[in-house]
This record gives C-alpha cells, structure tokens and sequence, in this order.
C-alpha cells in the first residue's frame, strides 16, 4: 500500500490539530507537517514534497489561492485540496485556476476527506457540491475547465461525453461507436466521476459550456 504523504496549511493550530488527529487513523495517509500561513507551506512543500496539500484560503501574509500559484510555478508535483469555510465564487474561481484539484467546506465529513485525499492523489477532482452546483452555473468566458477537469478525460471518454450531452442513452453511444454496452457504461461513469460532477445532466451543461458540440 502506498502512504500518501499530506501536509496540511491553515493558520488555526486547533484546526490542523484536528485533521491531524482523524487522518492519522488512516495508515494510508501519513502527515508530513504543518505550515500557519503561506510562505511558510512554501518552504515546507519544498522541504517534505507531499503527495496532497490541505490549503486553507484565507491566511495571514500570503493567502491559500497564492500559495498554491506558487508551488506550482517552483514545480511542485502535489495535489492541492482547499479546504475552507468560504465558498464565494470569487474564491472559488481564484483556487481552481491557481490549481486547486479540490475545495471542500471545513465541516466535510472525515470519511469525504479521506475520500477526497484518495481522489485528488490519483489526479481526479473532488468538490463540495454546493461548489459544484457554482461551477456548473457560473457563465463566464473562462476556460478552466479546459485544464481542471475536461483535460484529464482520455480522447475516448472525450467522445462519449459529447454524445451524453447530446442526450443519448448508453445504449444509443454504444451502436453510435460500435462498442459493447458494458464499455460504454463503464465510460461514462469515468467521464462523471473525473469531472467531479453527480449527474449526467451535469457532464451535459459542461460540454454544452466548452464548446465541444457542434
């Protein structure tokens, strides 16, 4: 089994403390350390390159969106989950395009993080959905999504996706593209879960917004 190695940023020691004590009863995932603010995550992700940081956002000195800009400009390898009190769809926005894989609300349950960890180490975007619901509404002209979350589809679930968003049933994608109704089924399910959504309404309104109909 391969431990995953967490450090986790918030400038509450009570709140790192807390995480600390439930992760730690996980023997997959193993707490590198502790950073209060910012510049200090910096220096400890260089230090202890953790396979997943859990970044508050709001910190004195240098804010969580920020720091994670950083790290990724110096070349960090982690995995980002913001894990906040504040969903404001300015901070929202700022995380994802910064790099965040994830943003969970501070009252997640241990079991959601633990699952959120798993996800994110593997590359696979993990929300809060009432975050989720944000992202799906939100009309703006931005391509994040290019690079959050359509960007880890492989070019086969790229092409399911287009045919969910055309409303075809599994079974319609399956003749569309001469594959068995199993494989299809099993796409789809990837498509949903990578893109961190629940439904496939959900996955629809995504492809609708970047474009990939015709």
């Amino acid at each position: 089994m391969k431990v995953i190695k967490v450090l986790i940023v918030d400038d509450h020691l009570m709140v790192r403390e807390g995480l600390k004590s439930f992760l730690d009863l996980y023997d997959e995932i193993e707490i590198v350390g502790q950073a209060s603010n910012g510049q200090e995550a910096i220096g400890r992700a260089q230090e202890l390159k953790p396979d997943v940081i859990l970044m508050d956002l709001v910190m004195p000195e240098m804010d969580g969106a920020t720091t994670i800009a950083q790290l990724k400009n110096k070349g960090s390898s982690a995995k980002f989950i913001v894990l906040t009190s504040y969903a404001a769809d300015q901070l929202i926005f700022q995380a994802l395009k910064a790099g965040a894989l994830g943003y969970l609300m501070k009252d997640v349950s241990p079991e959601n993080l633990v699952d959120a960890i798993r996800a994110v180490n593997l590359g696979v975007p993990k929300f809060d959905p009432e975050v989720t619901k944000k992202i799906v509404k939100h009309a703006t002209g931005e391509q994040f999504y290019d690079r959050v979350l359509i960007e880890k589809l492989t070019d086969r679930e790229q092409e399911v996706l287009t045919y969910v968003a055309r409303g075809l049933s599994n079974k319609e994608i399956a003749e569309q593209i001469h594959l068995s109704l199993k494989t299809v089924k099993t796409h789809v399910s990837n498509v949903i879960q990578k893109m961190g959504v629940t439904t496939r309404t959900q996955v629809a309104i995504l492809a609708v917004r970047e474009h990939m109909l015709n």
